[in-house]
């Protein structure tokens, strides 16, 4: 196996509700919800950076597909992280999440690692961290 990533996605119980969270709350560029016409197909897919995106898909339908029963799941399960290039950035990003609608379960702190990072809560309860780490370059 190639160490190749190309299509992270979050399986979501309103699929309406998770798009206005990512497109128009925190930015991110879709084409909507595509799909529709499929029993289980209604995705919306979001561009990250070059040749990764974000999915977002019922959880039912990723049971359907995966033939795996629908179970209860937790936020601690993954995080998504999302790399900033300053402090004054992630305060930014956390803002601009709560105004989203997010839940902010960690406010932006200092670690004891030396970075600084905060983390929320989507509307579906998916952890992303936002996170300034010194030793690691963000690429723009």
């Amino acid at each position: 196996m190639k160490p190749r990533i190309t299509v992270i996605t979050i399986g979501v119980d309103d699929l309406e509700r998770s798009l206005r969270f990512y497109q128009d709350g925190l930015g991110l560029q879709t084409q909507g919800i595509i799909g529709t016409e499929f029993e289980h197909g209604a995705v919306a897919f979001f561009d990250l950076q070059t040749g990764l995106k974000l999915a977002i898909w019922l959880r039912k339908s990723i049971s359907h597909d995966s033939g795996i029963s629908l179970g209860s799941s937790s936020p601690t399960e993954f995080t998504l992280g999302h790399n900033v290039s300053s402090k004054a950035e992630v305060d930014a990003v956390m803002e601009q999440a709560r105004n989203a609608g997010a839940v902010i379960v960690k406010p932006p702190h200092e670690t004891f690692w030396g970075g600084y990072a905060g983390y929320f809560a989507d509307t579906d309860q998916h952890l992303w961290e936002v996170v300034w780490n010194p030793q690691l370059l963000v690429q723009e």
